[in-house]
């Protein structure tokens, strides 16, 4: 137990570290005075807009936990329920990437009585949509800005050079190719019981088993609906944003698209709250689109901020309201 939290500890300390020594890199540059003037100068109609947007976001997101829980013991949970959870998982992610998820869990474990392990894999299902939804909108960004991403591209590698030399050899690169699938292949079975090989396996496994439970649902168009909803809702948020920032308010919709995909990969790296990575990507992504350097760092430090927040402000709450509550007992049947 004591080597356990001593790991948990290292491993939150190193994210910490990383965290803050990214923050201040991107920032040791930027005078505090030149944030505190970008902020007063913004249009707070919009930011305050943005806000409200993303707090109908977490409570949309809980709707579409609730109707994935179907478990039949316990207390029905309502979608405000699953809200404050929800807010209460992110509330706790501010202090320990992950742990919210298995924080979100045990609140409604307490308050409903629903099992630990099924809660845990209802919030499976949720990351494997999401990881799905994170992956076609990458994919979206990159068809309606393909000539950015091109550019981007072109500025780590040659592609016309690239290009030339695969279709000048066609027959090898295929055969390369081929010999790459069939080596992997091999590896997975020859090494299917060592422990990487089967987390691999076992991630797979577990998106393909969440988009089949997915149709088992009482109600999937409300699952499916949400879920679409929620990256509407990602979307809108940012782009009100950047309405309310002078250096922003000419982006378009596709630019804007871009900067959220940016963003989203920022926030889901082990590290708390996407600090440094979050402002690290948007800012890269900024720039590229013709936005400076300072205009940039500070936008991405306004949006993060902000929601940063939202999430303290409601999270908290949200923990008042559960903690309030008496924790469920099974019925006494005699």
């Amino acid at each position: 137990m004591l080597q356990k939290n001593l790991k948990q500890i290292i491993q939150l300390t190193i994210s910490l570290g990383v965290a803050g020594w990214i923050f201040w890199f991107l920032y040791r540059d930027i005078a505090l005075d030149s944030l505190i003037e970008q902020v007063k100068s913004s249009n707070w109609f919009w930011i305050l807009t943005s806000l409200t947007i993303a707090l109908i976001g977490y409570w949309v997101r809980g709707w579409r936990w609730s109707l994935l829980i179907q478990e039949e013991e316990g207390l029905k949970v309502t979608p405000n329920r699953a809200y404050h959870a929800v807010m209460v998982g992110y509330l706790v992610n501010m202090l320990v990437p992950r742990a919210g998820e298995v924080a979100r869990c045990g609140v409604l474990t307490r308050t409903n009585g629903i099992s630990l392990g099924h809660l845990v894999g209802t919030v499976i299902v949720e990351r494997s949509v999401d990881l799905i939804f994170l992956i076609g909108t990458i994919l979206l960004a990159f068809l309606v800005e393909n000539e950015l991403f091109l550019n981007l591209a072109s500025q780590l590698v040659d592609l016309k050079a690239l290009s030339d030399g695969i279709l000048s050899n066609l027959p090898i690169a295929l055969g390369g190719l081929v010999i790459f699938i069939l080596f992997i292949y091999l590896v997975f079975r020859r090494f299917k019981n060592h422990s990487l090989v089967n987390k691999i396996q076992h991630f797979f496994r577990e998106i393909r088993g969440g988009l089949k439970s997915i149709g088992k649902l009482q109600n999937p168009v409300g699952f499916v609906f949400s879920s679409i909803l929620i990256w509407l809702i990602y979307f809108l948020t940012m782009y009100t944003v950047a309405l309310g920032i002078q250096s922003t308010a000419n982006l378009s919709s596709s630019e804007v698209l871009l900067v959220m995909v940016m963003g989203s990969i920022g926030m889901i790296a082990p590290v708390q709250g996407g600090i440094g990575t979050f402002h690290a990507l948007v800012a890269f992504i900024l720039i590229q689109l013709g936005v400076s350097e300072q205009d940039g760092k500070i936008f991405a430090a306004i949006i993060h901020g902000t929601q940063v927040l939202l999430v303290l402000v409601f999270g908290l709450f949200s923990w008042i309201i559960l903690v309030r509550i008496p924790a469920w007992k099974k019925p006494d049947l005699f």
